[in-house]
């Protein structure tokens, strides 16, 4: 597992200017049902430049299903989604990412007969527009090259550019599916258990990378590791059976009478 290197980003965000608030996104009554299912239901939210927002529930609790809104891989079934107070739900999903919302997955999500940088690359290439082929000029060969080293770099992956993806160690793998979301220039970062599967130390470095990360974006995090949610969050929402239960801080939440009884206090879960 490679060290992490802890520095102001060299990929910025994009440049779009954001309101008087520090809102980057925000939810408004947003509902996704399947059928009768409620996988989510009436939920308002908003999410801010530079935080790190928790999202946690138990299964079931509509989790992934409101990355996959936010990201415009499902469409709601009713209200909004606003990005720097503009609607975008009902946008193609692929402009989601052109206006720089980066989405990572529970499972790694990226080729693994490519080198690392081939994969930031391919990555770059879809916010850029366009597609790789032989007409390519070599200015826009050296921009995409840039933003994939950038993105590598961000997590400490250089001295692993030419690394085959299979070939590195799981918990590469992951900084690596983190270093795909930021070769898009995004300025959300929506991440789906990035340290699913980890190990204590692996989980480590990369609660350090995120912690670096929230420096210069708007995370939304899914994650069951309670430890890192804590540890990470400047909000946390609790969500069960599709239903907001509460947003707060990571104090107020931990001592809210509601989330222990809902979710956390469960069994031998305890906050």
């Amino acid at each position: 597992m490679s060290s992490i290197v802890l520095k102001p980003a060299d990929l910025a965000p994009p440049a779009t200017p954001c309101p008087v608030t520090d809102v980057v996104l925000q939810t408004e009554g947003l509902c996704k049902y399947w059928g009768g299912l409620k996988a989510l239901d009436d939920l308002s939210l908003q999410f801010h430049d530079r935080r790190l927002h928790g999202i946690v529930g138990p299964n079931g609790a509509g989790k992934s299903t409101l990355l996959n809104l936010l990201c415009g891989s499902y469409a709601p079934t009713r209200g909004k989604i606003l990005h720097n107070g503009e609607a975008i739900d009902a946008i193609r999903p692929h402009e989601f990412s052109r206006r720089g919302i980066g989405r990572g997955f529970q499972k790694t999500n990226i080729y693994p007969s490519a080198t690392c940088l081939e994969n930031c690359s391919i990555a770059a290439q879809r916010r850029v527009g366009g597609s790789f082929n032989i007409f390519r000029s070599r200015h826009s060969d050296r921009l995409l090259t840039e933003m994939a080293a950038q993105a590598l770099e961000k997590v400490g992956l250089s001295h692993r550019r030419d690394a085959i993806a299979s070939r590195i160690s799981y918990g590469e793998q992951r900084q690596l599916e983190i270093a795909t979301v930021l070769a898009t220039a995004p300025s959300v970062l929506l991440l789906d258990e990035p340290m699913a599967g980890m190990g204590h130390e692996e989980s480590q470095l990369i609660i350090q990378l995120l912690k670096s990360l929230k420096q210069d974006y708007c995370i939304v995090l899914v994650e069951h590791d309670m430890d890192a949610v804590f540890a990470l969050s400047d909000q946390l929402t609790v969500l069960v059976d599709g239903q907001h239960l509460v947003t707060d801080s990571v104090e107020r939440v931990r001592d809210d009478a509601r989330v222990k009884h809902a979710y956390l206090g469960q069994g031998d879960e305890v906050i």
